[in-house]
C-alpha cells in the first residue's frame, strides 16, 4: 500500500505529533508498506521519504493534492493537531481538496483561530473535518466519545518514540546533573513542554510546601521548555511559572535539562524517583509524555482521568490524585517518598501497561482501518 502521512510538525522540530508520525511511518515501513510524509520546511529523516510545504495557508491545499497525485497514493492520513498547523483554518478543508481517500487522526480537538469572536464557527470547522473524512482515528477516550456517532472510526492510542535505556546510559546521565550534595535527594521528574494544561504550577507549590517542611526533594524538568508552535498563552504561562519559582526560592531545587535526544530522555527517566504529570484535564491517552513514562517503566504520579480509562488503575500502574490540587500532590508525594514498595509496584505496573501502546499493534490497527476505507 502507498501511504501518505501529513503532519504539521516533524523532526528535527521537537513535538509529540511529529515524533508519533515518524514512529508510525517506520512501523508501517516495517510492515512492508511504502510511506511518504509531507510536513513543513526543514523536516527530514534519513530513512524516510519526506516532502515539505512552505506553510499551511490556502496554497497548501493544491500543493497537497499535487503531492498525492504525483506519488499515486492509495490513502492519505492527516495527523491533526491545530497548533501544529499554525492554527490555520485551511487544513480543515483538505478532504475535499484531494482525490485520494483521506483518514484524519485526531491528536486533539482543539479549535483553530479563525477571527475574533468566531464563536460556534470554530467548533463547526473541526466537526466538518471529522464528518468529511473517509475515516477517523481517535487517539484517546475523550475525543472518541465526542466523535462516537461517526462511522469508520477507530480508537488507536499513540505510542512512544523513547527507547528503553540501559544502566550505563542512566548512570552517565545522572552523573551529569547530580552533584554530591544532591546525591541523596528524592528526585521528581517532569517531561514535556511547559503549558498551562500540564498543571506544573500546582507541582511547584507542592514542591515548595514539602521543602519548607524540611524534605530533601528536587525537581528535574526533562526536555525542551517550549515548542516552536506554542501559543502566546503557553509562553506567558512559562514566564509566570519561572517568576513563581524565583518568588518561592526554588531555583536551586530545580534543574532544566533543555532539549535531549531520545536516548538521553530514556536515561533520564531511569535516573528519577517519581515522574509527576499533574495534567489539569486528567491522565489521558492523548498525553505523549505520560505514554513515554509508561513505556519507560517509571513510577508515575498523575491526575484522575476526566472520563473512564479502564487500563489506568490507581495504586497498580499509576498513582492518581484529584486534578488542580497542590494539596493532593503534596500528600501523594509525601506518601510515595516514604514507601519504596509502592514505588516499585508502580514501576512494575507501568511495565505491564506498556503493551497497550506497542508500535506493532498500532501499525496493524491503522493498516486495518486503511484497508477497510480503501
Amino acid at each position: 500500500m502507498k501511504i501518505g502521512l501529513i503532519s504539521g510538525e516533524f523532526p528535527p522540530m521537537p513535538g509529540g505529533v511529529g515524533d508519533f508520525t515518524r514512529s508510525l511511518a517506520e512501523s508501517l515501513c516495517d510492515h512492508g508498506h511504502e510511506v511518504h510524509i509531507l510536513s513543513r520546511s526543514g523536516s527530514t529523516i534519513a530513512n524516510l521519504n519526506v516532502s515539505a510545504v512552505r506553510g499551511w495557508g490556502a496554497s497548501s491545499l493544491p500543493a497537497i493534492r499535487a503531492w498525492a497525485r504525483h506519488l499515486g497514493l492509495d490513502i492519505v492520513n492527516l495527523q491533526y493537531q491545530t497548533a501544529a498547523f499554525d492554527m490555520s483554518p485551511y487544513i480543515h478543508f483538505l478532504p475535499a481538496a484531494v482525490d485520494t481517500a483521506l483518514v484524519t487522526t485526531f491528536h486533539d480537538l482543539r479549535y483553530p483561530y479563525l477571527f475574533p469572536k468566531a464563536g460556534r464557527l470554530r467548533d463547526w470547522i473541526v466537526k466538518r473535518l471529522a464528518h468529511s473524512s473517509a475515516g477517523v482515528i481517535t487517539t484517546n477516550h475523550e475525543d472518541d466519545i465526542r466523535l462516537s456517532r461517526l462511522p469508520n472510526r477507530r480508537l488507536i492510542p499513540i505510542g512512544s518514540s523513547i527507547p528503553s535505556a540501559n544502566c550505563s546510559d542512566s548512570a552517565a546521565f545522572a552523573a551529569r546533573w547530580r552533584e554530591p550534595a544532591k546525591a541523596n535527594s528524592f528526585v521528581l521528574g517532569h517531561f514535556g513542554f511547559v503549558k498551562s494544561v500540564k498543571g506544573i504550577d500546582y507541582l511547584i507549590e507542592a514542591l515548595a510546601t514539602l521543602r519548607s517542611a524540611g524534605h530533601d526533594l528536587r525537581l528535574l524538568f526533562i526536555g525542551a521548555r517550549r515548542n516552536n508552535v506554542d501559543s502566546k498563552e503557553d509562553a506567558d504561562y512559562l514566564r509566570a511559572l519561572e517568576d513563581r519559582i524565583e518568588q518561592l526560592g526554588l531555583a536551586d531545587a530545580i534543574d532544566w535539562t533543555g532539549y535531549l535526544t531520545d536516548r538521553e530522555v530514556a536515561a533520564c527517566f531511569q535516573a528519577i524517583d517519581l515522574m509527576a504529570l499533574p495534567f489539569t484535564d486528567g491522565a489521558s491517552y492523548r498525553r505523549s509524555s505520560l505514554i513515554a513514562a509508561i513505556h519507560s517503566g517509571c513510577a508515575i504520579l498523575t491526575t484522575e482521568p476526566s472520563v473512564p480509562v479502564a487500563p489506568f488503575v490507581h495504586g497498580s500502574n499509576l498513582w492518581l490524585v484529584p486534578r488542580c490540587s497542590a494539596d493532593a500532590l503534596t500528600g501523594a508525594i509525601l506518601q510515595l517518598m516514604s514507601d519504596r514498595e509502592k514505588l516499585k509496584r508502580l514501576r512494575t505496573g507501568a511495565v505491564n501497561l506498556r503493551a497497550q501502546f506497542d508500535w506493532d499493534v498500532i501499525a496493524r490497527e491503522t493498516v486495518a482501518l486503511y484497508q477497510m476505507i480503501i
